[in-house]
């Protein structure tokens, strides 16, 4: 691995010094970081743009990741490491993590299929490397094209890996439980099925859970029934959520997870996304919406509003043949309304 002023190593220390302690420190950063009650995580880059048969300008790309980044997004999903021939909407990889690194206390992470993918997110020092298994046989071997088991079994080898490396350069590295909330081939999944395969990624040694409704299935109700599940068995391990809205429960279910603690959220720009192999998938819950809720309900998240509108404008011009979602770039802030963030800037 480079170790030259401005290689991984350096920016493994950057990441370590804000994010190993508690996670974000969510709650706890010094005066020169943006307050933060709940952190959310932009994944349009990645869960967005895998579906898109245009190609979006690397360039365009980097733009994207620093305008959002300024508008105090904290983490920011920017590629995946499968090859270009499988999807080559992520043929410039290398690119997008070479320029997103060099953002300050951006934490730069990357969706990883397998070990290969592990170790070249290695080699480029993104900071946090998310790995996927399906509780869903069939979506697993449909997404990653084998069985749960040997999914499970490569996170193992993964992990291993990251375990040969000082500990002061190891990135964190999260584990999604797809379709962890319904699956367009099996339906309805048991609770039973999702806290086994969270308790073996545990046992492996994952950094983070995240319940992950891939399809757009789940409802408030299922939402607590689940996270209560796996934080039952998560002990000191961060859970996350990652919700679609396909069918327009998204928010309500980020307001269950609210409920049972959950303070880590996934969400697109635009609500861009869907799973190539989940029939019926739309897109994420939306970045701006969700931000907005958390904002209206007193809940900090370091972001500015008007400066995450402004990105999604910027976006959207970029992306131009796509249909972008969201009630908030429709209707506008309300009036008079006065966010944490400006509260916070006052």
């Amino acid at each position: 691995m480079n170790a030259g002023a401005d290689g991984p190593v350096r920016q493994f220390a950057r990441f370590a010094r804000f994010a190993r302690a508690d996670f974000f420190s969510i709650g706890n950063q010094d005066m020169s970081t943006p307050q933060r009650d709940i952190i959310v995580r932009e994944v349009g880059l990645r869960d967005g743009l895998q579906i898109h048969p245009t190609f979006m300008p690397t360039a365009s790309k980097l733009a994207w990741i620093k305008s959002e980044a300024l508008a105090g997004v904290s983490e920011i999903e920017v590629t995946s490491f499968v090859p270009p021939k499988l999807i080559a909407q992520f043929a410039d990889a290398s690119d997008v993590c070479h320029g997103a690194i060099q953002l300050k206390d951006l934490v730069v992470s990357a969706l990883i299929p397998n070990l290969k993918g592990a170790q070249r997110g290695l080699e480029l020092g993104v900071n946090k490397l998310n790995y996927v298994v399906s509780v869903s046989q069939t979506h697993n071997l449909k997404n990653v094209r084998r069985a749960r088991a040997e999914s499970m079994a490569d996170f193992k080898a993964i992990v291993e890996l990251i375990k040969t490396l000082p500990k002061d350069q190891r990135p964190f590295i999260g584990a999604g439980l797809s379709t962890a909330l319904g699956c367009s081939y099996e339906g309805k999944i048991a609770v039973s099925e999702v806290v086994f395969c969270a308790e073996q990624l545990l046992e492996a040694g994952a950094d983070e859970i995240v319940v992950c409704d891939t399809v757009g299935y789940a409802n408030p109700a299922q939402v607590r029934q689940v996270m209560k599940a796996v934080l039952g068995v998560a002990a000191h391990v961060p859970v996350a959520a990652h919700f679609h809205d396909t069918r327009g429960t998204g928010l309500a279910n980020v307001t269950a997870a609210l409920d049972c603690g959950i303070k880590y959220f996934d969400a697109s720009l635009g609500g861009l996304g869907g799973c190539p192999f989940a029939p019926g998938a739309s897109g994420n819950i939306v970045m701006e919406d969700l931000c907005f809720m958390l904002d209206a309900m007193g809940l900090r998240t370091g972001v500015n509003l008007d400066a995450l509108l402004t990105t999604r404008q910027s976006m959207s011009e970029s992306l131009s043949d796509l249909k972008l979602h969201g009630a908030l770039a429709r209707a506008g802030l309300p009036h008079g309304f006065v966010s944490t963030w400006e509260a916070m800037a006052a």
